[in-house]
């Protein structure tokens, strides 16, 4: 291992780890924390996000789909089930 890349090294294992989530559930003082605040998600919200991307992944879909038609280089076949 070459000197800069075990300097390197070391000064990031010395780089404190970053916790994203709450552990204390009290101050230094001994007071209970308050209760995180809680975002809610409901179906309404859910709708909001993913419809308009489901239906833009559609559209985009359906004009690639006819790309390949138009350039015969996916043409599905009719089948005739006349049986």
């Amino acid at each position: 291992m070459s000197p800069a890349l075990g300097r390197l090294v070391a000064r990031l294992s010395a780089l404190p780890a970053v916790t994203l989530s709450r552990t204390a559930v009290c101050s230094s003082s001994g007071a209970i924390l308050p209760r995180p605040r809680k975002t809610p998600f409901g179906p309404v919200r859910i709708a909001l996000v993913v419809l308009p991307f489901l239906y833009v992944g559609i559209q985009i879909s359906k004009n690639f789909a006819a790309l390949l038609e138009e350039h015969d280089i996916f043409v599905p076949e009719d089948d005739d089930d006349d049986d």
